[in-house]
């Protein structure tokens, strides 16, 4: 047997994770264990299997063309400092109680250095149409080489080669349009990250705020809300004669549909009497409500025809005006014509006279 990728030495904080990778070859396919010896000066090296510290240690292991094994520990104490072994063997005695194995087990180890978390406390002020947020930085056992300020996967700000403790990020416009989840990452070793959560009722705002359907046909109606926290009840209310009365999912023709920060109203089988009228979506969250308005207008089936057979009179009445007018001026252009032809044939026998008499 023999390794072909070997675990890396690596650095943690506390609370965080670490990952451990160990790959061998050999024919047969060889067994990985790992194994873990702490660094108490009285510690004894014990093996690791799936499960143990109090389910925090996950083993996964392949054996296909050869031996894949990774090791990930939870939530990192101090006392999970120490050295982690990797050991591979196919010797067919390898695990034998009595027998010493011929081959004996080959070993890559790795060192994991459990660092106590630093704390950071994040907070922020919102004044003068301005959001500013600040993150500070108990004393670290390394140094600050640099920071970050980050929203999800969005880098808002870089700072390299500051070693500041306290550090702030500023945005402009009101807090309600600025919420979420804001990380201030200092590039330490390992990283440290901090929190500062702009926390909002929810702005609910109406996909449209007006909505036309065909009688009969389906009406859908949305609103979401960008804010956070994330919404946790969506109620939707119709206006009633100045009322707003509850819909309830599933009663009637309602079918309401809610997913994180997007709620969806369909209203079956639109009815013009019914169902037109202004529709209310209300979202709650931990900070509290916010609700948008949504107007609803329901058109009869043959509205969609009025255009074309608008059209179409037109047409018809055009034809008629056109028709009626020719005939009324058919007669006269005949006669006209023949008055025309008269004369016309009357003054060429005059000119053929005069041109007679002339020759005589």
């Amino acid at each position: 047997a023999g390794f072909i990728k070997s675990p890396l030495s690596q650095r943690r904080l506390t609370q965080d994770s670490v990952e451990l990778h160990c790959e061998a070859i050999g024919s047969p396919i060889p067994e990985i264990q790992w194994w873990f010896e702490g660094v108490e000066p009285n510690e004894t090296s014990a093996q690791l299997w799936d499960g143990a510290w109090q389910d925090r240690v996950k083993i996964n292991a392949t054996y296909n063309l050869h031996s894949t094994s990774t090791i990930y520990i939870a939530n990192l104490t101090s006392d999970d400092s120490g050295t982690y072994e990797c050991r591979a063997s196919n010797d067919p005695d390898r695990n034998h109680l009595s027998k010493s194995p011929k081959v004996k087990w080959i070993r890559s180890q790795a060192n994991v250095l459990v660092i106590e978390r630093p704390v950071i406390t994040g907070q922020y002020i919102s004044s003068d149409g301005k959001v500013i947020l600040s993150c500070n930085m108990s004393a670290s056992h390394t140094s600050i080489k640099g920071h970050k300020w980050m929203l999800g996967d969005k880098t808002l700000k870089t700072e390299v080669g500051d070693s500041s403790a306290y550090i702030s990020y500023t945005i402009e416009g009101k807090a309600e349009d600025h919420s979420g989840v804001y990380e201030c990452i200092y590039e330490t070793n390992p990283v440290a990250k901090g929190n500062v959560s702009i926390e909002v009722q929810p702005q609910v705002v109406a996909y449209k705020k007006s909505e036309h359907g065909n009688e009969g046909d389906t009406g859908v109606l949305t609103c979401k809300s960008p804010s956070y926290p994330p919404v946790d009840t969506w109620t939707w209310f119709k206006s009633d004669q100045g009322v707003r009365a509850p819909i309830v999912n599933g009663t009637g023709r309602y079918i309401i549909k809610s997913s994180g920060n997007k709620t969806e109203l369909r209203i079956l089988k639109l009815s013009i009497e019914q169902d037109t009228g202004d529709y209310y979506c209300n979202g709650t969250n931990l900070k509290g409500p916010g609700s948008a308005t949504v107007n609803l207008r329901v058109r009869s089936r043959l509205a969609a025809l009025w255009p074309f057979l608008g059209i179409v009179a037109e047409v018809l009445v055009l034809v008629t005006i056109i028709f009626i007018y020719e005939k009324r001026r058919k007669p006269d252009e005949v006669l006209d014509g023949k008055r025309w032809l008269r004369k016309s044939n009357a003054t060429n026998h005059k000119d053929k006279n005069v041109r007679q008499r002339n020759a005589n």
